[in-house]
């Protein structure tokens, strides 16, 4: 906790820290099993249901609930180390699991203002929330299409969301609409199984292809007065938040592709006649090209753990009695996540193609599916455009300009305008 002043009513409420070996051996075992199909399931492009019901079952959802309400009661630093031994096994899953965790971590900031035992319930039994907040075609940046309306003494949303990431596995859904009511943007948690949600399965990227991020229908989708909650109130890292899920899915991305070329590598039985030995193993040049690309994929997940350092003492300083600690701890998590996406995006794009040089023209079969390592993390490094992050930080460090804690994409609010 360092020297943050966390008010003592709180602190039986925190997940501050657990005992990272013995919480990840509850997974472990499920992680090996789940790596044992993504290379078919890449093929295929089979979505991951069963291998999420396993995590879902084992009580992985509830990673961050305090052990005071049955969960595990991981920091910020053990959640995305979990997540990046998961993303080893299949980066698609991490991505997949991005908006529940994301749910949860404001249901954990929210639990300061008012007691969230019901979520945490629900996270405890296994309930898992899906993400849906972007619109694509021509909305313009500021408005949102999606809406909560009241039909007599009932709340219904109806709207159209596209990215809809994990809702296809999901119980609930976290969801950015604009309440008529109220006149406010809000998040309307609202149940997968309701009538007059759909859910189609119409992702078609080239990477990262079994994440479930479809398209999601809602036609008068009834939604209860408490699951409507004022997008304000949202918890102040969440920005960051998502970043550094991205970073973790990188960082098992980069571990896994090193794993994978060396056992290449040491079962290469043919050599090039320009070559320097006998073995391709013992061949200086290809050695030199693994060991670049493990202290790559090391440095991605240490600048990775400290940015979750970062997201931690954000979360510690929102239950504390300083509001300045409190503003400079969100500032700094989002500057770290920020300055973290710039150079683990490009370390990772380097290693999952450069490893190619340490083996032939073979390595490209679709039988191996070599590439999946490069273009799933083309396509999460292709959220949050890192050239922006790169101008913020260079404008908040030269300037001092005010860093970016939400931002919107859409239609220009110029195009068409006389």
């Amino acid at each position: 906790m360092g020297n943050l002043d966390i008010q003592n009513r709180f602190i039986e409420d925190l997940s501050i820290s657990a005992d990272y070996e013995k919480v990840a051996s509850k997974y472990r075992a499920i992680f090996e099993k789940i790596s044992q199909g993504v290379v078919e399931r890449e093929q295929q492009r089979i979505l991951p249901y069963e291998q999420i019901d396993w995590l879902k079952h084992a009580g992985f959802g509830a990673l961050r609930v305090p052990v005071k309400f049955g969960g595990d009661g991981v920091s910020l630093p053990q959640l995305f180390q979990l997540l990046t031994e998961l993303a080893q096994a299949d980066s698609n899953i991490v991505q997949a699991l991005r908006g529940h965790f994301a749910f949860v971590e404001d249901r954990l900031n929210a639990h300061k203002f008012k007691n969230q035992e019901l979520w945490f319930k629900r996270f405890v039994q296994g309930d898992l929330v899906g993400n849906a907040w972007t619109e694509i075609g021509h909305v313009k940046i500021g408005d949102v299409i999606t809406r909560v309306t009241q039909n007599n003494n009932q709340l219904l949303v109806n709207g159209k969301k596209y990215y809809s990431t994990g809702t296809i596995f999901a119980d609930w859904v976290d969801l950015f609409a604009y309440d008529e009511r109220t006149d406010q943007h809000v998040i309307a948690a609202i149940s997968r199984h309701a009538s007059g949600v759909e859910v189609q399965d119409d992702w078609d990227g080239f990477g990262q292809k079994t994440t479930g991020s479809g398209t999601l229908t809602l036609s008068n989708v009834a939604v209860e007065a408490d699951h409507i909650l004022p997008f304000e109130q949202r918890f102040k890292y969440q920005t960051a938040f998502y970043q550094v899920i991205h970073l973790a899915t990188l960082s098992g991305i980069a571990h896994s592709a090193v794993a994978t070329f060396i056992h290449e590598v040491q079962k290469r039985d043919r050599i090039f006649s320009h070559g320097n030995a006998d073995l391709v193993r013992n061949d200086p040049q290809i050695l030199q090209v693994i060991g670049k690309a493990s202290a790559q994929a090391y440095a991605s997940e240490s600048i990775t753990t400290q940015t979750a350092e970062a997201l931690q003492r954000a979360y510690i300083s929102h239950f504390s009695e300083s509001e300045v600690k409190n503003i400079q701890a969100n500032n700094d998590a989002e500057l770290e996540a920020a300055q973290g996406q710039v150079v683990i995006s490009d370390l990772v794009l380097e290693l999952t193609s450069k490893l190619f040089n340490a083996l032939g023209a073979s390595a490209s079969t679709t039988t191996k599916q070599l590439d999946r390592f490069w273009r799933n993390a083309r396509v999460v490094s292709s959220h949050n455009p890192v050239v922006y992050k790169e101008k913020v930080i260079g404008d908040w460090e030269v300037n001092r300009e005010p860093l970016p804690f939400v931002w919107q994409i859409g239609t220009s609010p110029k195009v068409g305008a006389a």
